[in-house]
């Protein structure tokens, strides 16, 4: 009797939303700032999915202004949006940021008054 063995493979779960999930066939440049100018710091292959942060207008890439700032990292990554499909809200930085800033000085100083 014969029969094919197949190993499970555990499927890989999404991150956390937001996140999204590289388009581009030959993946993509991760970058120190939001500028093809910028030194290139990682690279993502298709189909790779990342944590998304926040969002910024800056350099247009193919009619797309919008760039990405990676979640979970200990130095700025930014992925243009242009070849990245989102999933879940994804807030502009300084609302995010703001937001991040203030529960941090709230937590360094819950008795001060703003």
């Amino acid at each position: 009797m014969g029969g094919a063995l197949f190993a499970a493979v555990p499927a890989q779960a999404a991150p956390a939303l937001p996140y999204g999930t590289v388009t581009s066939p030959v993946g993509l440049n991760v970058r120190q700032f939001p500028s093809t100018d910028s030194s290139v710091v990682g690279f993502l292959a298709h189909n790779a999915q990342v944590g998304l942060t926040c969002k910024v207008r800056a350099q247009d890439i193919d009619g797309n202004t919008i760039w990405y700032l990676e979640r979970g990292t200990s130095h700025e990554r930014w992925i243009s949006a242009r070849y990245v499909a989102n999933t879940g809200t994804v807030s502009y930085c300084n609302t995010v940021l703001t937001s991040a800033l203030s529960a941090q000085l709230q937590s360094q100083h819950p008795h001060a008054k703003g």
